[in-house]
């Protein structure tokens, strides 16, 4: 099973949490940004339906496939 971890870090004059590189907006508070990422990471762990995706792979080519709703991460919040 895959773990995705959220990073709460200082960013741009405040606070994000990041994700794999990826920063979210900017927070004023680090309390804030934790907030967001705990909700995110929440979201994230949630079951849904099998559904058809389509994705570019790291090479540059386009790829079609059905995700299952129930194959869901697990997730946590790092300071």
């Amino acid at each position: 099973m895959t773990n995705v971890v959220y990073h709460v870090v200082e960013h741009d004059g405040g606070w994000a949490y990041q994700v794999d590189g990826a920063y979210s907006e900017t927070f004023p508070t680090h309390e804030a940004a934790h907030a967001a990422a705990a909700r995110a990471a929440a979201e994230q762990r949630v079951a849904g339906e099998a559904e058809g995706i389509v994705y570019q792979d790291a090479s540059g080519k386009w790829r079609e496939e059905v995700a299952a709703g129930d194959d869901r991460p697990q997730t946590e919040v790092d300071d």
